[in-house]
C-alpha cells in the first residue's frame, strides 16, 4: 500500500515524469475513491490521489483547519519530490487547493476548482449532527439529499455516501469546522496561476454564483457550469469532468516557459 507523509495514495502514471505531476484532493469526510477512475486513471496524465491523514485508508487523525490539510499536501509532495503540481480539489479539496496557491505559491502550477468558493460556510446543525456517531447517519442522509443533482442516477448517490459512512464523525467535524473557518475571498485576486473553475448548475452545497466569484476574481481563470450535475459532478457526470480536466492539464503541459 503506497503511503508518503503518514498519507495513503493512489498513483497512476507515477513515473511519467515529462508530464506535470496532478493531485486530487477530496472534500470533506471523503476519501480518493471520490474520484472515479475516469479521472482517477486520466489517460496519459500523472495522477497522485491522497486520502487526507483521517480518511480512507490513511491513519491518524483529521485536522481541523483548511491550512492544516494544506500542510499535509506540502508534507506528501515533498515525500514525493515532486516541486510543483497542477492542484485539482472538491469542495473542501477546493479551499487547500486555494489555500495552496495563495499560501505556497512556488509548488503550485495550476488549479482546478471543482464545487469550490471562496468561503465555505457549514450549518451549524449540519456540524453538530456530525459530532457524534449517534447523529452522523442523520448527517449524513442530508449531505446526500443536498449534495447531488435531482436528476443523478440513485445507485451513484448510495455508492457514494457508502464511502463516506465509515469516515469517523470527529473526522467529519474537524473538517466541517475547517470549512467553516475557511474565507480567503479578499485574497483571490492574487492568484496568478491557470485556473480551472468547474460547478454543477445544481449544485446546493457550493451554488453556481461561488464559482462565478472564482473565476471573475481569479484573473487566469475559465468557468465551466456542467448541466444535470450537482456539488458532487465528478461522481455524476464523471466522463464530462475528465475530458475538461484532461484537456486543462494538455494545455499546461504544453504551455511554453511553463
Amino acid at each position: 500500500m503506497p503511503v508518503a507523509a503518514s498519507q495513503y495514495y493512489f498513483s497512476h502514471h507515477e513515473e511519467e515524469h515529462l508530464r506535470p505531476p496532478v493531485i486530487l484532493i477530496h472534500g470533506a469526510g471523503g476519501n480518493h475513491l471520490h474520484w472515479p477512475p475516469e479521472i482517477r486513471r486520466l489517460t496519459g496524465q500523472r495522477i497522485f490521489a491522497p486520502d487526507l491523514p483521517g480518511h480512507g485508508k490513511s491513519e491518524g487523525v483529521g485536522r481541523q483547519s483548511v491550512a492544516d490539510y494544506a500542510r499535509c499536501i506540502l508534507e506528501l509532495q515533498d515525500a514525493l519530490h515532486i516541486h510543483k503540481a497542477i492542484i485539482i480539489g472538491h469542495s473542501m479539496g477546493a479551499a487547500i487547493a486555494l489555500t495552496l496557491a495563495l499560501d505556497h505559491s512556488r509548488h503550485v502550477l495550476a488549479l482546478g476548482l471543482i464545487g469550490g468558493g471562496g468561503r465555505l460556510k457549514v450549518s451549524p446543525d449540519l456540524i453538530e449532527d456530525v459530532s457524534s456517531p449517534v447523529t452522523l447517519p442523520h448527517a449524513l442522509q442530508t449531505i446526500a439529499e443536498m449534495a447531488f443533482s435531482p436528476k443523478v442516477e440513485p445507485h451513484l448517490k448510495q455508492l457514494a455516501m457508502q464511502r463516506m459512512a465509515p469516515t469517523r464523525s470527529t473526522v467529519f467535524q474537524g473538517d466541517f469546522l475547517a470549512c467553516n473557518q475557511f474565507d480567503v475571498m479578499d485574497r483571490l485576486a492574487k492568484i496568478h496561476v491557470p485556473t480551472l473553475v468547474l460547478c454543477g448548475a445544481d449544485d446546493r452545497m457550493a451554488p453556481p454564483r461561488y464559482s462565478e466569484y472564482l473565476s471573475a476574481s481569479i484573473k487566469k481563470s475559465r468557468l465551466v457550469i456542467v448541466p444535470d450535475a450537482g456539488h458532487m459532478l465528478m461522481i455524476e457526470k464523471p466522463k464530462a469532468v475528465a475530458d475538461l480536466l484532461s484537456t486543462f492539464i494538455d494545455e499546461i503541459a504544453y504551455r511554453p516557459g511553463e
